[in-house]
């Protein structure tokens, strides 16, 4: 039967092990979603195929990986669904279906199509999967008839395609999906070492669980106020990425002490850097044990998101059904 709380539709595409960035910008805030919504998360594999399709043999390992980082970072398989995009066939065939009515010109003008196409040079990306990555993405949350759907403010006009979508299918075929809501939620800024937003691709990242000599490592050696050559300039912690985390890890009057001290060059950057790592590193060694004992049960985890999959086959299954009633196929 279906439930009276509101479902929540998010996943991930399986492109390497998760970082910090990937905590405090969605899981920390999924974990939280679990406790009042019906959550399925996924692994979205053929998502990955659209900008990883000459590596496909990394996929697997980096979705298992992902796994792991879910539940270690607090995502209970009681609670929530997880699951395979690939393992759901359904998924393939409402994108299908979808396509049929998609007008190109939605598509072109799609942001993160344009982003994309500006910042990836390293390979093609003139490709009928790339340029239809946004109804592949609606099927995977109307699918499940989502009505929340989190994301932050810059990526509204993404979802707002999706909604435009399902409103376009239920004006030709009666109404079948609810037009899914954006649930804004507002992620933790989180800069990488060289003072970029935080991204495998960059090379910048601190990985979750990542050990604490190797967290110190990437730590002490990261860029902060670039405008800050010596020891006795004044620095601003508003253009740092260690001041970032220390908003994250660091409790609020230690927060306040480096603001203060950076500014006047009461403290220096490895005086700051050294005042992060006092949280930041027992936080790592604590998820990184929580990491290897899932890692030592590999059957274990496996078999959630098996019992996931099962689950949403069943919900996905259903909807099709409705999909090909309503299109008289």
């Amino acid at each position: 039967m279906p439930s009276a709380r509101p479902l929540v539709v998010s996943g991930m595409r399986p492109t390497g092990r998760l970082h910090l960035g990937h905590l405090h910008g969605a899981l920390a805030n999924w974990v939280k979603l679990q406790e009042e919504n019906d959550c399925y998360y996924f692994s979205a594999d053929w998502h990955a195929l659209t900008t990883s399709y000459d590596r496909t043999e990394d996929i697997k390992k980096a979705e298992r990986e992902m796994f792991v980082d879910f539940i270690a970072a607090g995502i209970d398989p009681q609670k929530s669904t997880l699951f395979v995009q690939s393992q759901v066939k359904e998924h393939a065939e409402l994108y299908l279906l979808l396509g049929m009515i998609t007008p190109l010109g939605w598509l072109e003008r799609s942001p993160s199509y344009k982003e994309m196409r500006e910042n990836i040079t390293d390979r093609e990306l003139a490709l009928y999967g790339f340029l239809g990555y946004p109804v592949l993405m609606t099927a995977d949350i109307i699918l499940y008839k989502a009505t929340r759907v989190p994301v932050g403010a810059d990526q509204v006009s993404h979802l707002e395609l999706c909604r435009e979508i399902a409103r376009r299918f239920n004006f030709q075929y009666g109404n079948v999906f609810p037009e899914p809501q954006p649930l804004l939620t507002e992620a933790a800024k989180v800069v990488g070492t060289d003072g970029r937003k935080m991204s495998k691709s960059y090379g910048n990242s601190i990985e979750l669980g990542e050990s604490a000599e190797s967290t110190a490592k990437k730590v002490m050696g990261a860029v902060t106020d670039p405008a800050r050559k010596l020891r006795k300039d004044p620095g601003n912690p508003d253009v740092c990425g260690i001041f970032y985390l220390h908003k994250i890890y660091s409790a609020p009057a230690d927060v306040a002490w480096v603001d203060q001290n950076c500014r006047t060059a009461g403290i220096g950057c490895v005086d700051c850097k050294k005042k992060l790592l006092e949280k930041l590193g027992p936080d790592q060694e604590r998820m990184r044990a929580r990491r290897e004992a899932l890692l030592a049960r590999p059957g274990e985890v496996e078999e959630l998101v098996q019992l996931g999959t099962q689950k949403a086959r069943a919900a996905a299954a259903r909807t099709m059904e409705e999909v090909r009633a309503a299109m008289k196929l």
